[in-house]
């Protein structure tokens, strides 16, 4: 349940400052995400990613969307269903379009191994790219690209055209991206919340099989080197996502069917989609 002592706090907060952090550490951490911010915001890439991110703020106020999150449950999505929904697709969604006509309206990818792995559809592709700087080296900037300022801290960025928290999951960043692009009513799919593969939080490892985490056998195939999921960092992230969202009224919800995600609200994509 959500306290409305939660929500009024949210309504105060500058969304650049995080509360959670300590005085100390706090301090030091403004200050050097202020200079890395400044650098980025002076280069030509980030004044003009900034730039068009501004005139996209509230774009959609008022509409529905839906973010493809990559799970094995994606694959039970009817993708028909989704025909004039906007839809916010993740890292490597490309690897269902041998399978449908569908695709999303935009594409979000934070990873820097997933933006180098993906390069190749990045770099060909005429879908609007909401891309994390760390890979503004391997992706040509033109466009149909978006490059984000991502930093590693716990906050919720309503306007990303200034910075991002990566919080632990690209859906994260889509959800905050999604709020910054006025969509007040937003479901996600395919988020199972369940990795086959167990290990420390964040660390590299290749894959030695097939993958079963994902909806595609090949997302992180043998040989592919990824970062295993840190489950608790990215629930502490949609736990605050909801606050922000239900703090301006707007809502989260979770259309995945099955999958261990219990921040939102559960609800059937059919049942999203018609109310």
């Amino acid at each position: 349940m959500i306290e409305e002592s939660d929500i009024q706090k949210i309504k105060c907060l500058r969304p650049d400052i995080d509360p959670i952090r300590s005085a100390f550490g706090d301090q030091i951490h403004l200050w050097s995400s202020a200079l890395d911010r400044f650098r980025w915001n002076i280069s030509r890439v980030g004044r003009g990613s900034r730039r068009m991110m501004l005139l996209e703020k509230d774009k959609y106020y008022g509409k529905k969307a839906v973010i493809l999150c990559n799970g094995p449950s994606l694959n039970l999505v009817d993708f028909n269903q989704l025909c004039g929904v906007f839809c916010i697709g993740l890292n490597k969604v490309n690897l269902l379009f041998e399978r449908t006509l569908f695709r999303p309206d935009i594409i979000v990818a934070v990873n820097r191994l997933v933006i180098e792995q993906n390069q190749s559809f990045f770099n060909s592709t005429s879908i609007p790219l909401y891309i994390s700087s760390v890979g503004k080296d391997v992706i040509q900037y033109r466009e149909n690209i978006r490059f984000l300022h991502v930093v590693r801290s716990r906050k919720f960025a309503r306007d990303t055209s200034g910075s991002v928290a990566e919080g632990a999951t690209v859906t994260y960043v889509a959800l905050q991206l999604a709020f910054h692009l006025g969509f007040t009513e937003v479901a996600l799919v395919g988020c199972d919340h369940n990795f086959a593969v167990k290990g420390s939080p964040n660390k590299t490892v290749t894959s030695q099989e097939q993958d079963k985490s994902h909806f595609d056998p090949n997302y992180f195939g043998p040989g592919i080197k990824w970062q295993l999921p840190d489950l608790e960092e990215s629930e502490a992230s949609y736990r605050l996502a909801l606050l922000n969202y239900a703090a301006f009224g707007r809502r989260v919800v979770n259309a995945t069917e099955g999958g261990k995600l219990e921040v939102y609200p559960r609800i059937s994509l059919q049942e999203f989609l018609k109310q």
